[in-house]
């Protein structure tokens, strides 16, 4: 484990960009932006307001033209797009919707077409919204990168140039609270660097001459001298979007196979209703009557059931998961997270709660803990570097006033240090034998190894503590896990039947101490993976037949929750681009809900394919009447429009609170 960060962090950071990737959101698409949404919203406002006139026995001149702006608003685009696949000798399942709604009008059913037309409408609303807003997470990290860096020329001059030019072995200069323009190696300078958004490390690095730097990350109280890497196009964050992208476009086998079965259910149902139709006709039915037959077969083997029979179940599931804190992106996603059977977790903001606190205190005699605790938050309260704050709050959090401090120091990757006046009556009193009272003490705060010291092997990062060069004391600093975790390992464990594993960018040690407290077994955890390794991680497990559900928050986690057949984001502190590539968002953070989300949705399957059985059944039987026998027109819609009913209502049982309880 590399030297433990020192409590010296730049004031800078702070003050520049105090939650610069987790808490920053970019520009979004709004919804109504999109023409799709405009248009399915018009065409639900329309059977919204015809549907309660038609049922009160309103004349048809009042919910009749609603009913039109229905079928048109929510009708054109689709109708439009299946007019172009057939110009390329396609059949578009939408159009075949488009022919059976109006279908439906032509034999008096226009409420049942113009259902149909909103149901299909929405479904693309949403499909357009999904897409936007992915583009739109894209975008904002590629503005990470600054689009200017200051490029060293061979006499030593300054220049600013388009990171986009920049050429590997530049010579750059970071100056302190800047971002780095370009993945690169420390020619010289010593800093600290903030680079959660690639690592997922919750503290500011120590770099120092050697040391990588990449793009987009923030540079501490320290100037860097820089030499480039890696072309542009090449950087960590680059990488990050090229994988995304990449991802989104593994997941459309499975779509093409959905298209082909639509495909197939189209062609179908046009042959059998145009052999309806002309079949009769030509052993000598009347025109009327083989017309009235065809309309009634469309009619009853129009998909309408089999599409509530998939809807209800999986949309009350999401509303109900939605109740409980858990926001699922689609139906797809609902009924994909029941097939989970291997779920993996990023560790610093997932298991973790992300940020540092005060867990341990060793000082050395003959000083007490508040006296240690006291004196260390005296010298740090004047910096800002994460765990200066976290020790600072510790002793707020015990009541400890801070003493008065002069001639405060910050050295980057070393520590803090300053006088300190014990001023009577202002904190637990120092120890006699140290030094007279009201004599300023010269307190450093900082790493061990800066103060010749041998670090300990405790998990988490430690500041020693030395008064007039003596040491007094260690802390140890630790980010505190989330107290639901062990549990949610647990349970999950048992749900899936499969062991949860750790993928982090953080220290092996680190991983290591995190998997012991949550139940993680070591031959699960895989610790100092970049943002690439995690998503390749992921991969060998789909490789080797697992469905991998995956936990993250940060950018780094983005290619892994793109590639995992499902991605689950931290809703409070996850960054823009894991909250819009996960599938799913723990609004409030709550690792327990995964488990009962896994069981919901799994109920959810067994309510569709009781659904799909109901609405098979019905549709069965009412085409063999109406081909066989002959089915009067208001018993076929009776039995479409209980069938349709039926499955609607077996769906919904999962609004039910028992249903999440259970």
């Amino acid at each position: 484990m590399p030297a433990p960060v020192s409590a010296s962090a730049p004031a800078e950071v702070a003050a520049t960009a105090p939650a610069a990737p987790r808490a920053t959101h970019g520009s979004r698409t709004p919804l109504l932006a999109l023409p799709e949404a405009r248009w399915a919203a018009t065409a639900t406002a329309a059977f919204l307001l015809a549907l309660p006139l038609q049922l009160l026995g309103a004349t048809a001149w009042l919910w009749g033209p609603l009913y039109a702006v229905a079928y048109v608003a929510g009708g054109w685009e689709p109708g439009l797009e299946g007019l172009r696949a057939l110009r390329e000798k396609t059949l578009d399942v939408d159009l075949l919707m488009v022919v059976a709604a109006l279908g439906a009008a032509a034999i008096g059913q226009v409420m049942d077409g113009a259902l149909l037309v909103v149901i299909f409408a929405t479904s693309g609303a949403l499909e357009a919204l999904a897409t936007a807003r992915t583009e739109d997470s894209v975008r904002g990290l590629l503005d990470l990168a600054p689009a200017t860096a200051t490029r060293l020329t061979v006499d030593g001059t300054e220049e600013t140039v388009p990171t986009s030019e920049l050429a590997i072995d530049d010579v750059l200069l970071i100056r302190p609270g800047e971002r780095v323009g370009a993945d690169a190696r420390v020619v010289d300078g010593a800093s600290d660097a903030d680079q959660a958004t690639i690592t997922g490390e919750p503290l500011p690095v120590p770099k120092t001459v050697g040391d990588e730097v990449f793009a987009g990350t923030l540079n501490g109280t320290g100037a860097l001298r820089v030499r480039v890497a890696r072309d542009p196009s090449d950087t960590v964050i680059a990488r990050i979007v090229a994988l995304v992208e990449e991802a989104t476009r593994t997941k459309a086998p499975t779509q093409l196979f959905i298209e082909r079965i639509e495909q197939r259910y189209a062609l179908g149902m046009v042959a059998a209703t145009l052999a309806v139709f002309l079949v009769p006709l030509a052993f000598g039915d009347a025109l009327t009557d083989a017309l009235l037959r065809a309309m009634t077969f469309m009619i009853v083997a129009s998909p309408c059931a089999v599409v509530l029979a998939t809807m209800p179940p999986l949309l009350s599931a999401i509303a109900n998961a939605g109740r409980h804190g858990v926001l699922i992106k689609s139906a797809v996603v609902m009924e994909r997270i029941g097939r989970t059977d291997t779920v993996a977790f990023d560790k610093t903001g997932t298991l973790t709660e992300g940020a540092p606190q005060v867990t341990e205190l060793h000082p050395e005699p003959p000083y007490t803990e508040a006296e240690l605790l006291t004196l260390a938050a005296s010298v740090e309260q004047h910096s800002e570097h994460p765990l200066a704050r976290a020790i600072v709050t510790a002793a707020r959090d015990r009541s400890l006033p801070l003493h008065p401090v002069e001639a405060f120091e910050s050295t980057p990757g070393k520590g803090v240090s300053g006088k300190v006046f014990r001023g009577a009556g202002n904190c637990a009193p120092i120890p006699a034998s140290v030094e007279p009272a009201n004599t300023p003490l010269q307190i450093a705060a900082g790493s061990p190894t800066h103060m010749g010291l041998q670090p300990t092997t405790t998990p988490g990062t430690e500041v020693a503590v030395q008064v007039n060069g003596t040491l007094a004391g260690r802390l140890t600093l630790t980010d505190t896990l989330r107290p639901t975790a062990p549990q949610a390992i647990r349970t999950l464990a048992a749900r899936t039947g499969t062991a949860p594993i750790l993928l982090t960018g953080d220290h092996a040690h680190a991983a290591a101490a995190v998997a012991h407290q949550v139940g993680i077994a070591p031959g699960d955890v895989r610790a100092g993976l970049l943002p690439d390794d995690k998503a390749h991680a992921v991969r060998e497990l789909a490789d080797a037949g697992r469905t991998v559900l995956l936990v993250g928050d940060g950018v780094n986690d983005a290619p892994a929750l793109a590639a995992a057949h499902t991605g689950v984001a931290m809703g409070r502190g996850g960054s823009d681009l894991a909250l819009e590539t996960a599938d799913a968002v723990l609004v409030r953070d709550e690792l327990g809900a995964l488990e009962r989300t896994v069981a919901l949705s799994r109920r959810a399957r067994r309510l569709v394919v009781q659904n799909l059985v109901i609405a098979g059944v019905f549709i069965a039987g009412l085409v063999i009447w109406d081909l066989a026998g002959h089915l009067p027109l208001p018993l076929g819609v009776a039995g479409h429009e209980g069938s349709t009913v039926l499955v609607g209502l077996n769906g919904l049982r999962l609004l039910r609170e028992r249903a999440w309880t259970r």
